[in-house]
């Protein structure tokens, strides 16, 4: 797979499967199986380890914290089961450098786009829970999901950086916030993008990453940094 064993995967994952076409399937995306007429590649899997993921997430905070209602349950949840979590997920493993897909996905960022990362972390874990059972896959994902689960319970996780800027700043008002692209560079393949965002025409924060959205977000980040010190 790529320039990584089978064998250097499992050892990264923690994971030795006895059927190891399983992890190779979770790694594909579709761009390389419509390369490859005769790959399979891992939406299904993607569907799967999203109920399993949701499963092990609830049933780990239903029985753990008594004490919270229904809402509170679902609202943390949601901070844990979420593109941006899972990303954080696909970072932690590594998983962007295994992945198979096309030349032209790849050239075009592919192997760095959030929403394929995100959802090979949910195809991995419904491999995991294929090959060994419902107990193992518990485990894999209460490991690898520690911080986030301890963020998530502790408030500590914003989703929507923009949205909580303009909701912190018009609170009590309108305020002008504006996000500006000020230059990019690199290939257009990796291509960079850096942005500012000025409040009343004073810029407060900067951001950069691999789409303007990203860095956008980022950079609106800074801003509530600056404004209020939240943790990054």
């Amino acid at each position: 797979m790529n320039k990584y064993t089978i064998k250097e995967i499992e050892e990264n994952l923690g994971v030795c499967f006895n059927n190891s076409n399983l992890i190779k399937t979770a790694l594909t995306h579709s761009s390389f199986a419509n390369q490859f007429k005769d790959a399979e590649y891992n939406e299904r899997l993607e569907f799967l380890g999203d109920s399993v993921l949701q499963l092990c997430i609830t049933e780990y905070l239903f029985n753990n914290f008594k004490n919270k209602s229904e809402g509170e349950l679902t609202k943390i949840r949601s901070l844990i089961v979420c593109e941006n979590s899972l990303y954080e997920i696909a970072k932690k493993l590594n998983l962007g450098n295994y992945i198979r897909m096309s030349k032209g996905e790849e050239l075009t960022g592919g192997r760095e786009r959030i929403s394929i990362q995100a959802d090979s972390v949910e195809a991995v874990i419904a491999a995991v829970y294929l090959d060994k059972g419902i107990g193992f896959v518990r485990d894999f994902i209460l490991l690898h999901f520690e911080d986030i689960i301890h963020k998530a319970i502790n408030n500590e996780i914003i989703l929507d950086f923009k949205t909580k800027l303009q909701e912190l700043l018009q609170k009590d008002g309108e305020i002008s916030i504006q996000y500006e692209l000020t230059k990019y560079d690199g290939p257009p393949h990796r291509r960079k993008f850096f942005t500012n965002v000025t409040i009343d025409k004073k810029v407060m924060g900067e951001g950069s990453g691999y789409s303007k959205k990203e860095a956008e977000q980022n950079a609106a980040k800074q801003a509530l940094i600056n404004l209020e010190g939240i943790n990054e």
